[in-house]
């Protein structure tokens, strides 16, 4: 089947934060899903809180639910670029824009919010902020990220001084009013409100898209499909700090249902009017129904010529002349006759749909964006061609729609209730996924094939699920519906072939995605327990990674005119090329004044001084075990990259040390006269000589294997806190039988964040064990678990810095959840 079930949330009884009947959905970019519900009070049936309710993809029976505040059944729900802030408007006119309190998925405050009094909103959208990538399937074989994803020229909707994109949001109401709010620089509302035309008319139902120059077309009808569908070009402007808005009449259409003799009167109702894409308002998407049925429509707007009166015609032509035009929409395709439709989902992967491309996603098999999701009152629901609509999946939904010579269902739709349905659906940002909400309240998720159920081998299915990895990777989305379609015997082969795409790219590409590749490795391998070790060492690496920028960025130069590489740069240039073993040695060629820091910022930093010498002392006491391939660490031994960074903070701890002999790393050894450092030092660089990157791997000797050997002997060894606990349910994922989940009510996965009675919570981000039972307040990644106190207990400037760098993000570029006290 190509469009598989994979799970299903539903209300808890008797509780008043659980959804009962939704009304609209939206996904963000970050894998949040936000939808609606109303809340009747049981004494006063009038008194109804309309809710808003966001749950992060991974965790979803955390449901956060938000009372919205607003008079009127919410109408819109609208995410931003960044998957941080939500819009939502109402039947009253009131739009408010909610953004995270603390940084946290889990906590919503709205401080924004503009209304239209007793003006309904229909449509509801962002401004553009002038960012448009184009993805490049006929690319997708090739070695260069900017080949297979490039930047396309827009303008964005309105541009401050300099050209950067000014923030804020657009609105149509029901009686053709369309507001623009804009949020200026200093956090004031600007709002201003104006007509599509002259003579304001009904207006049922309308979308928005932007142009390519800037300029925003509205399409709105007033929902009777005898009426024509009337376009509006909406110019919005800053004219002396005031917002001003411009409209003007495009080219309008009527339906071809409504021409034809035997369906004129049939479909009386337009239900559905959508842009195939935000960023194309020359295809439009129509659906026109009754109560027994739909049909859909699928429109363009070409360029024809415009014929010239017979009187002109012998007019000898002026050189340069051309013919003149008009914009004219044609239709694409339409379909038969279809169930009544009760949800529109199109994808938001920015593919190419002209013919060419299309024939290229064809021969490639490339499905992912070209499909648009109907759902019906029948509980089906299918996947059609965005243009030519014929048919490319089904599903027979959520309440077991009658499949093809299936008398069961029919005879289970005869007992009179209304069967399931879904009333608000979804693509993901890589259109394999759909969000679903039906009318019971229940959210379903629905795993959507990569291939529309088309045989691939393996090496097609890798190369599609690589380039959508890729794609997430340059654009920052979220990449956990493309982990739904990953199965663990493919998770070696993709973090071999990333890392071979990633290499080829130039210096730059990869300093800017050298954690994002790191994040989506760990995310891939915990997939699988034959990778699981990998894992651990993908999330060691990130934190090593973020350590060790941390310290560099606190050295600072001696004397002003100094050379233009920085200390942190020399001190990774010596060290590349001193390949001496002797730390004090090492340390002779560097200048030690550049090193420098005041006492309190050195002890501050202990217990990431400390993790760094635990885990070389854990490393090296692996070594001779090294033959155990699932046994964390191992990947470590043949990075050379990483030895080099363990092998510089070595260095710039030594030094530290002479300074500040209580920032140094604590070691329990059998001597009192052994210099731990000193050894593990000397260790650390005959190893890293094996693995360094500008020479052939080599084996580590016998002598080294033999003096890793007696570590344990020497110092102990201690127990590293490798992996965040991750208690999301993408593991459970891989198999074909769908989960149900209940909303409130944590679903305990083995080894999940449920640890148990005696076992220590760790800080993962501060190194520091929290206890068994920690009496601070956590936060942990929706992406990999990691855990780690929600107030700082560091006042110094250098923990703050380093505390910075996930503040709103975790180092796996995860976003934030309050822990549940209960867990705690």
């Amino acid at each position: 089947m190509e469009v598989a079930y994979v799970c299903e949330w539903e209300k808890r009884p008797q509780s008043t934060h659980c959804p009962s009947v939704p009304l609209v959905c939206s996904w963000s970019c970050r894998n949040l899903v936000a939808f609606t519900s109303d809340l009747k009070n049981q004494e006063d049936e009038k008194d109804v809180s309309h809710m808003i309710h966001i749950i992060d993809t991974d965790h979803p029976w955390d449901v956060y639910s938000i009372n919205s505040g607003h008079a009127e059944v919410i109408s819109c729900l609208e995410w931003d670029r960044s998957g941080s802030r939500l819009l939502s408007a109402d039947g009253d006119g009131t739009i408010k824009c909610w953004a995270m309190a603390d940084h946290l998925v889990s906590s919503w405050e709205s401080s924004l919010g503009s209304a239209l009094a007793g003006e309904p909103i229909v449509a509801l959208s962002w401004l553009h902020n002038g960012v448009k990538l184009a993805l490049h399937v006929e690319m997708s074989g090739s070695t260069n990220f900017g080949e297979k994803f490039s930047r396309v020229k827009f303008s964005p909707s309105l541009t401050l001084f300099g050209g950067k994109p000014m923030e804020g949001w657009l609105a149509v109401s029901i009686s053709g009013l369309v507001t623009v709010s804009l949020l200026k620089p200093n956090g004031t509302l600007l709002t201003s409100s104006e007509s599509l035309c002259r003579l304001r008319g009904r207006v049922a139902l309308a979308d928005i898209a932007f142009t390519g120059g800037g300029n925003i077309v509205v399409a709105a009808t007033d929902g009777c499909s005898s009426s024509p569908v009337q376009f509006y070009k909406v110019v919005v402007t800053m004219v002396n700090e005031k917002c001003r808005i411009d409209t003007e009449l495009l080219p309008s259409l009527f339906m071809r249902c409504t021409t034809d003799a035997v369906r004129r009167e049939k479909y009386p109702t337009v239900t559905h009017l959508r842009f195939l894409t935000r960023e194309n308002s020359e295809q439009v998407l129509l659906c026109a129904s009754c109560q027994g049925g739909s049909i859909v429509e699928c429109w363009s707007l070409r360029k024809e010529g415009l014929p010239v009166n017979n009187i002109f015609q012998h007019r000898s032509p002026v050189v340069g002349e051309k013919q003149p035009t008009i914009l004219k929409w044609r239709i694409l395709s339409a379909t038969n006759d279809l169930e009544r439709v009760s949800a529109v989902a199109l994808p938001k992967l920015p593919i190419s749909i002209s013919n060419t491309d299309l024939k290229v996603a064809s021969d490639t098999k490339f499905c992912p964006g070209l499909g648009l999701a109907l759902s019906f009152h029948d509980g089906s629901l299918q996947i059609l061609h965005r243009l030519s609509l014929h048919t490319m999946g089904v599903f027979y939904g959520p309440g077991g729609a009658a499949r093809p010579g299936d008398d069961s269902a029919v005879k289970r739709q005869r007992t009179g209730a209304p069967p399931l349905h879904f009333k608000a659906l979804q693509f993901s940002w890589t259109s394999l996924a759909l969000a679903g909400v039906d009318n019971q309240g229940k959210l379903h998720m629905l795993r959507v094939s990569p291939s529309m159920g088309q045989l691939l081998d393996m090496n097609t299915t890798l190369r599609h699920l690589l380039f959508l990895l890729e794609y997430c990777m340059v654009t920052g989305y979220d990449w956990w519906d493309v982990l739904l379609h990953v199965q663990p015997a493919m998770v070696h082969s993709l973090v071999e072939k990333l890392h071979e795409e990633y290499m080829r790219q130039n210096h730059a590409l990869q300093q800017v995605l050298a954690t994002r590749i790191v994040a989506v490795k760990a995310s891939l391998c915990k997939l699988s327990s034959a990778t699981a070790a990998r894992a651990c060492d993908f999330h060691a690496k990130l934190l090593l990674m973020a350590i060790s920028s941390t310290f560099k960025s606190l050295l600072r130069p001696h004397t002003l005119h100094s050379p233009d590489k920085s200390p942190g740069d020399r001190l990774a240039e010596i060290c590349s090329k001193n390949i001496d073993v002797d730390i004090d040695k090492v340390m002779l060629n560097l200048k030690t004044e550049e090193f420098v820091l005041d006492g309190h910022p050195l002890q501050s930093l202990q217990q990431l001084i400390q993790w760094v010498g635990d885990f070389v002392l854990y490393l090296l006491a692996n070594l001779p075990n090294q033959g155990s391939i699932v046994r964390p660490g191992f990947g470590f031994l043949r990075d050379g990259s990483s030895l080099g960074m363990l092998r510089e903070m070595m260095v710039m701890i030594r030094i530290w040390g002479l300074l500040k002999p209580g920032c140094l790393p604590v070691y329990t050894a059998t001597s009192d006269s052994q210099d731990s450092m000193f050894l593990l030092f000397r260790l650390l660089s005959r190893l890293w000589l094996c693995s360094r990157d500008d020479g052939p791997p080599q084996e580590p000797d016998e002598g080294l294997v033999d003096e890793c050997c007696l570590l344990p002997s020497q110092l102990l060894v201690p127990s590293m806190d490798w992996l965040p606990v991750n208690d999301g349910v993408i593991v459970r994922l891989q198999g074909k039988l769908p989960l149900r989940l209940t909303f409130g009510k944590s679903w305990s996965l083995a080894g999940g964040l449920d640890r148990g009675q005696g076992v220590q919570w760790m800080d993962n981000l501060r190194c520091l064990h929290l206890g068994v039972c920690p009496t601070e307040d956590s936060k942990a990644c929706t992406r990999c678990g990691c855990v780690t106190m929600l107030r700082s207990p560091n006042k110094t400037n250098a923990m703050k810095q380093w505390e910075q760098r996930w503040i709103k993000n975790c180092l796996c570029g995860g976003l934030w959840r309050r822990i549940p006290p209960n867990l705690t």
